[in-house]
């Protein structure tokens, strides 16, 4: 604790005597100053005993000591030191009297105490309390990193809590909450997850203070942001009941310290280990299963060793005013997380890296192994199938799909304001045997959500749906325009009815009379006006592959 006012009545050697102001000798001392100034208001900082003799002052005079006492309690000052057997034998009763209705301690200073013992007092009081501080911030040090070794951020969190007689928790770089100290702490960081999502969009190391947590309000929580890239890896709140002292704020930067060596791999590890999870993916896709678990090792063993999801990523730019998207994936989940899933993919950020840190943040909370392997403007993930990653990945999508499509608001509008969007595609689950067919389906699938203007499609979605949909394309219909073009300019002249013909015999399959009394003509007059398709086309519909050019350019084309 710094030296109070009490602390130097009680001072045996200073022999200071109370005059006034005895219910505010608690107060803290910053420093000891003596001014004789008539005004010393613009030299005063705040927390100071001030010490005068009323060298310059009509201390007998009650209005004006009334104003005197005034602008120094205005000014911060928390004691008035009074030299008696200078210019006056004992304190002016205007002065007590003033300083006793302002609050404001009055110290009788005896003539054999002079002004420098006091200061001197007070100045090694506050070197003492620095002391300590230091000396209990390197105690709360060796104590942190010692459960940071053995006990991990659990451990840490817990010697924290009791450093700073509060709580703490931690975040990932999700927001979600991780661990908390004590374990009731758990609700209140819960509530805070708001503040620590806008916390992570700001530039690390970033730090916030905050009030909230407790059901009253009443907590003063600190936010510090954890990492040293881009992006914070995690978060730490710490929660009191007032402002940290000095002690408390050295163990508070010592965890944040421990806890940055412990949660943020460095840029050579990271760069190590995408080129391990580079080498298996490599090695997968080209059929070698068993030297792909031979380099994955213990790092990407366990991801191997289940079956798996290959997922396809990238950033795209958004629809264009007046182009609904067509997704439908919108879950009660996916709704609870847009308004978190837009603050962490915000206008300015990057929608893979998000992803990146949700899959990551997930499969660690988890105990899963997720390999991440960049790919040109892509990035390729590999997940377990069915797991918190996974899991993670797809929520993280719906809540995107959810925000874009409220954004829409059914009128068709732009969906987001975003600079690019993000779009996913899902394999089918695969095994190590199967990865190049797995990347595959992920590449046929990301190029389906890319066509659809979905967040995220996979490959089930694919193979059970139609065919129809990837119809849509701008390029297929102008094939499809341009290959029927000739018909339907014949069919401009009046001389025939070749389009709607020619739809009636492929979706009869080529039968004659069926498809004849669909149109209501003779089946000679159908024939006829196949033979003239097939002379305008220069094609024959005895071709199979002509048969489903055709079809699909009716269909792309609603003709």
């Amino acid at each position: 604790m710094p030296p109070t006012l009490a602390s130097l009545v009680h001072h045996s050697a200073l022999k200071l005597t109370v005059r006034a102001g005895e219910a505010h000798l608690d107060t803290p001392v910053r420093w000891a100053h003596v001014s004789e100034l008539a005004d010393p208001v613009p030299y005063m900082e705040g927390g100071e005993l001030l010490l005068i003799t009323a060298l310059k002052l009509d201390a007998d005079d009650p209005e004006a000591m009334r104003r005197y006492v005034k602008r120094l309690v205005g000014a911060g000052v928390v004691g008035l030191g009074f030299a008696v057997g200078v210019n006056y034998d004992a304190v002016p009763e205007a002065l007590a009297r003033a300083a006793q209705d302002e609050g404001l301690p009055l110290l009788e200073v005896p003539p054999r105490t002079p002004f420098i013992a006091i200061s001197k007092a007070v100045s090694a009081a506050i070197a003492a309390d620095q002391y300590r501080a230091v000396t209990s911030g390197f105690a709360a040090q060796r104590e942190l990193t010692k459960q940071a070794l053995g006990e991990g951020p659990e451990g840490l969190l817990a010697v924290l809590a009791a450093q700073v007689d509060g709580w703490a928790a931690l975040y990932d770089a999700s927001g979600a909450v991780v661990a908390t100290a004590p374990e009731w702490a758990g609700r209140r960081a819960a509530r805070l997850t708001p503040d620590v999502e806008r916390l992570r969009d700001r530039p690390a190391p970033a730090s916030a203070v905050v009030a909230g947590g407790s059901d009253n309000g009443t907590d003063r929580v600190e936010l510090h942001s954890i990492g040293t890239g881009r992006r914070p890896r995690a978060a730490l709140a710490v929660g009191t009941a007032a402002a940290l002292g000095t002690a408390e704020r050295y163990a508070l930067h010592s965890a944040i310290a421990l806890l940055t060596l412990t949660t943020e791999r460095s840029r050579a590890l990271y760069a190590a280990e995408q080129r391990i999870g580079a080498a298996v993916l490599r090695m997968l896709l080209a059929g070698e299963p068993d030297h792909a678990r031979a380099v994955a090792g213990d790092l990407y063993g366990a991801l191997l060793d289940a079956p798996f999801r290959m997922v396809l990523a990238e950033a795209v730019a958004p629809p264009p005013t007046g182009v609904a998207p067509s997704g439908d994936r919108q879950t009660g989940t996916a709704l609870l997380l847009a308004e978190a899933a837009t603050g962490a993919g915000g206008p300015s950020g990057d929608p893979v890296a998000v992803l990146i840190d949700i899959a990551e943040s997930a499969a660690a909370r988890s105990g899963e192994a997720v390999l991440v392997v960049p790919d040109g403007e892509r990035v390729v993930l590999l997940v377990v199938d069915g797991g918190a990653a996974a899991e993670a990945c797809t929520l993280y999508a719906e809540a995107l799909e959810a925000t874009r499509s409220a954004a829409v608001g059914g009128t068709g509008g732009a969906a987001s304001g975003h600079d690019e969007e993000l779009v996913i595609g899902f394999s089918a689950p695969a095994g190590p045997i199967a990865a190049a067919t797995a990347f595959k389906q992920a590449e046929q699938a990301l190029s389906v959500a890319r066509r659809r203007g979905r967040v995220l499609v996979e490959h089930e979605d694919v193979v059970a749906g139609s065919v129809l949909p990837l119809l849509g394309d701008d390029a297929v219909r102008a094939f499809a325009d341009g290959l029927l073009r000739a018909l339907r300019d014949h069919d401009a002249t009046g001389r025939g009815d070749l389009v709607a013909s020619l739809r009636a015999w492929l979706s009869r399959h080529g039968q004659w009379d069926a498809a004849a009394a669909d149109l209501g003509v003779h089946r000679h007059t159908l024939r006829y006006r196949m033979r003239r398709v097939e002379e305008i086309l220069g094609r024959s519909l005895d071709d199979p592959d002509v048969r489903m050019e055709l079809w699909l350019a009716l269909k792309a084309t609603g003709s």
